[in-house]
């Protein structure tokens, strides 16, 4: 039986991942931190498989990741542990680069001294190109606008490093937005979604956006989880930007999912300027040629679609208490 050791397993991705290994035949470790032990929700479903085993730690503390690698001695690892909020990293760059950047090269470094025949997948980040004009593909040149592009950014790059001077199996998934009823609710596309249900149950009003401008490429994050897998499985470790190659704006976002409940978005949404970025990234449109050349991958969902998806399932569970993510005149 194959082993795969995720950090961020309690994320929408690492969720998402947990599911597709499970059901290849994993067994599944899982690195959690203490302060995560109460919120397993997004893998509820699946903590009574005995396939799947969580370890309490942090990327960012001082405890040796050497341990649990050897302990679980993982034939592939998955860091998708991270500080993924943008607005939060201007706020906390010290604490983003501390579990972003020490941490997976902590991380990194774990694998590439115990493991030598273990393969590793690391979650890059779009917001490395966020001062280059799109399309962005893996040979684009990166220049982040945020201290969470920055640290995502050095591990990219180290990433490298191990790949061609130690001749690790290092992967980097350079991953366009990808969004799921699962998407956290900081988020704007689930920020969204909520307000729609709610807006539609008449839990709310209206709800508040920063920059409905601001150009994303927005997939499904359970096809893109499935790319992660697929990059393992490669004959040789590389770079591989995911994404739909489509762009579409806040506002276009906001359209879909209003009209899909039979609303208009004008008579609701509002602009809150608290909510726009020092420094906002230009347009990120991915190119993902490279990984439907080599990994047979193409993301099937697209903005509009996902969209929809995500209303349908924020309706059908619109039993949540009033929050700030959702605001009520």
């Amino acid at each position: 039986m194959r082993r795969a050791l995720i950090t961020g397993i309690t994320g929408q991705d690492g969720s998402y991942l947990t599911d597709l290994l499970l059901d290849k035949g994993y067994e599944v470790h899982g690195l959690i931190r203490s302060s995560s032990e109460s919120n397993l929700r997004r893998i509820q479903h699946r903590l009574d498989d005995p396939r799947l085993q969580l370890h309490t730690g942090d990327l960012s503390g001082d405890a040796p990741l050497d341990d649990l690698v050897r302990l679980v001695a993982p034939d592939e690892v998955y860091n998708l542990g991270a500080q993924s909020n943008i607005q939060t990293s201007f706020k906390h760059p010290d604490a983003t680069a501390t579990t972003n950047t020490a941490g997976a090269l902590r991380l990194l470094e774990a694998v590439g001294s115990t493991m030598r025949n273990c393969r590793l997948f690391q979650a890059s980040s779009s917001e490395m190109f966020a001062a280059t004009e799109p399309p962005q593909s893996e040979t684009t040149d990166m220049q982040p606008r945020s201290p969470y592009g920055v640290s995502k950014l050095q591990v990219h790059r180290a990433v490298g490093d191990h790949r061609e001077r130690h001749g690790m199996f290092a992967v980097s998934g350079i991953l366009f937005n990808h969004e799921s009823p699962r998407r956290g609710t900081e988020f704007v596309t689930r920020k969204i979604t909520r307000a729609v249900a709610a807006i539609k149950t008449g839990l709310a009003d209206h709800v508040e956006l920063g920059n409905l401008a601001a150009v994303r490429d927005w997939g499904y994050a359970p096809e893109y989880v499935e790319a992660m897998w697929r990059s393992l499985q490669a004959d040789q470790p590389d770079d591989y930007v995911l994404a739909t190659g489509e762009g579409h704006t806040v506002q276009g976002f906001c359209e879909a999912a209003f009209a899909h409940a039979g609303l208009n978005w004008t008579e609701h949404v509002r602009h809150n300027s608290e909510f726009d970025r020092p420094t906002e990234a230009r347009a990120l449109i991915g190119d993902p040629s490279k990984a439907e050349r080599l990994l047979g991958w193409r993301a099937l969902t697209h903005a509009p679609g996902l969209a929809r998806l995500m209303v349908d399932a924020d309706l059908a569970t619109v039993t949540f208490e009033h929050d700030p993510s959702v605001s009520r005149c």
